[in-house]
């Protein structure tokens, strides 16, 4: 008896980078049903594409340095990224001009938007948090708050827009919740160790961080720790899926991607195809992929179900039509 096969995955190989990519973003869903994808890299030069089928659309010119961190707004008519070279830029998706750039006094390795798309705030290797007005042009570049409460270098940021709040982490094991309008700390979230990677799922309920070989999952709304899972290689960076059935995590010394069972924390999927760690991972808004960003320089997209016709996949033919 004829048994039918599993569709083997077969990820898209995005080109384009010359070194090691370390962060990806997902836009929104647009109103036509398309989205974006944003890249950084070491080599500086960030990149925007077709987040269904991973086409170019452009390339962010004007970095001196390796870029840790690039990010869109809500709305994806900016975009913002963090470098090595002492400087934050916010750049136009449509134009690729530059339209602010804040100097730091040292490397830069996070930024993201508020809400609106108004303001900014960045994260980095003075260990300070800084918020900058985009509308304010008598600020020449300063920031309108600083906050200094980290004691080490600050990985991440996130600035959560539905609640208005800001979540940075990095090496000194702890979340911080700060409220943007005094900048000070509200809440915090403590972990075992120096936190690799954050992010808030798409939908606004989880925050997700990594360190060592764990990953966390913590309720976004109050702060309180809803899941913990162990796993036997250190974990550079997780994304959960929209709809909260799995997640995928990358690895900081392996080649594998691997897919867990939320609920159980069971791995489900395990996938090679890179040729280094992998550095960054994100589901796709609407779910139907996930990118995985590495030290070998590509940006490589996976199929939540192998053999589902979608983008560039054609299917398998055993579809319904």
């Amino acid at each position: 008896m004829a048994m039918a096969s599993t569709p083997r995955a077969i990820p898209l190989t995005c080109s384009g980078h010359t070194r090691p990519v370390v962060d990806l973003q997902f836009s929104r869903v647009m109103s036509d049903g398309s989205y974006y994808m944003i890249s950084a890299c070491k080599d500086g030069n960030p990149m925007l594409r077709d987040g269904q089928t991973g086409d170019w659309i452009g390339t962010f010119i004007g970095h001196k340095g390796a870029v840790w961190s690039a990010r869109m707004s809500t709305d994806v008519t900016k975009a913002v990224t963090a470098s090595a070279d002492f400087t934050a830029k916010v750049w136009d998706t449509y134009t690729g001009d530059i339209l602010h750039s804040f100097p730091h006094q040292h490397i830069v390795r996070a930024g993201d938007f508020s809400g609106d798309g108004s303001r900014i705030v960045t994260g980095g290797m003075e260990k300070k948090l800084r918020i900058f007005d985009l509308n304010r042009e008598d600020m020449a570049g300063q920031a309108l708050l600083t906050n200094e409460g980290h004691s080490s270098v600050i990985r991440n940021v996130v600035w959560d827009g539905p609640r208005n709040m800001i979540l940075s982490s990095g090496e000194d094991t702890e979340i911080r919740v700060l409220d943007p309008r005094t900048f000070n700390q509200v809440h915090s979230c403590k972990m075992d160790g120096p936190i690799a990677s954050m992010e808030l799922s798409a939908d606004g309920q989880y925050i997700t961080a990594t360190t060592g070989k764990s990953v966390y999952f913590w309720d976004a709304q109050t702060y309180t720790l809803r899941k913990h899972i162990k796993t036997e290689y250190d974990v550079s960076a997780v994304s959960l899926h929209p709809n909260h059935t799995r997640f995928v995590a990358g690895g900081s010394s392996d080649l594998w991607v691997r897919i867990y069972d939320f609920e159980s924390g069971r791995e489900l999927e395990v996938y090679k195809g890179h040729h280094g760690p992998v550095h960054t991972v994100s589901y796709s808004p609407d779910g139907e992929l996930y990118a995985t960003g590495s030290e070998d320089g590509t940006i490589r997209l996976w199929q939540t179900t192998p053999g589902k016709r979608y983008g560039l996949w054609q299917g398998d033919g055993n579809e319904d039509a």
